[in-house]
């Protein structure tokens, strides 16, 4: 069995093309953590250096919070106290609750194709350590008859899986939670002009520099953040993309992904390597879950769901680094 492991680079996760000066009278301050499993990078342009750490310091306290709440491996966070609970309700944050129905709400939309209760399979992979396996078909087909968001009770200040074995996974949409939350955080503390990557869930505060917009890359698949297929212009935005390169290993001659079918528990397949899902700020979470449910359901019924959706656009990429945009994207190709 070969594995494959992305490195984590102390760069802006989507190859964020920025320049580092011209984007006001302050310097940059800039401080990286390693949070939500991945590296998070935030930059303030606009601020005094001792301003620009407190916002940071913050910011990052902000993150911290969020992850000891919905983070499924954290003893003692909310979703850890549901997934032990063996069905009883357990009280929680107002934030929690809020992650929570807007993934009930997301599972309804996609027809089950995103599903917080994924838990129990997402469990059974592990697309990061040292030897990474494909799971036991059996234990497959037991964990994905947990899979089904219709099992989370919420009452109240409560929630509840019916189902005792069934657990939730937020994965699929807390980085994108977290990122509009930091957003408000630094806009609080005075912040105008910023960028916040949480591993590739990007938002911009203001403009680069005179009205100017920020460039974002977007990556071509398997290059290790080493290439850019294109890049897209932003203004008080939010972008994310989902992608199957992100975490993935090899087995027997064959690629497995960490997206996986919640119908199947296996990886899910189709023509696309990647999505990216552009909107206004203060929507991150949306794109960070639809990012996910347009790489699962393919382009053509991507379409049919994003068509309603005003203010969200995406880009497809599919295995031969072809870009389809649709609602008005625009990736001004790599030079």
């Amino acid at each position: 069995m070969k594995f494959i492991k992305k490195s984590l680079l102390l760069v802006v996760c989507m190859c964020i093309i920025i320049t580092q000066t011209g984007c006001g009278s302050e310097e940059p301050v800039s401080e990286n953590q390693f949070r939500l499993d991945t590296i998070c990078t935030i930059t303030i342009y606009d601020l005094k250096k001792s301003q620009a750490q407190d916002a940071l310091d913050k910011a990052f306290a902000c993150i911290k919070d969020y992850e000891n709440m919905l983070s499924k491996t954290v003893e003692g966070s909310d979703v850890y106290k549901i997934n032990h609970a063996g069905g009883k309700p357990v009280a929680v944050h107002g934030e929690t609750m809020e992650v929570i129905q807007k993934g009930i709400e997301y599972g309804k939309l996609s027809q089950g194709m995103f599903d917080i209760t994924i838990g129990a399979v997402s469990d059974l992979w592990d697309f990061t350590g040292n030897n990474p396996r494909v799971p036991d078909e059996e234990q497959l087909k037991k964990a994905v008859k947990t899979v089904d968001y219709r099992k989370v009770k919420v009452e109240g200040d409560t929630a509840a899986l019916t189902d005792k074995d069934a657990r939730l996974d937020l994965g699929g949409i807390a980085k994108g939670y977290i990122a509009d939350r930091v957003t408000e955080v630094l806009e609080k503390a005075g912040v105008k002009k910023a960028i916040i990557d949480l591993g590739g869930n990007i938002v911009t505060i203001g403009s680069k520099g005179e009205g100017k917009p920020w460039k974002i890359g977007i990556e071509r698949p398997y290059s290790d953040r080493s290439e850019i297929l294109g890049a897209v212009e932003m203004v008080d935005a939010t972008i994310v993309t989902s992608g199957v390169y992100e975490r993935y290993f090899e087995a027997g001659g064959k690629l497995y992904h960490h997206v996986l079918n919640p119908k199947t528990g296996y990886p899910i397949e189709n023509n696309l390597d990647a999505v990216t899902i552009k909107a206004g700020k203060g929507q991150s979470v949306d794109c960070d879950i639809l990012g996910t449910v347009c790489l699962m359901l393919g382009m053509e019924k991507s379409r049919e769901l994003l068509a309603g959706m005003d203010g969200i656009q995406a880009a497809f990429i599919d295995k031969n680094d072809k870009v389809t945009e649709i609602n008005g994207m625009k990736v001004m190709p790599e030079k």
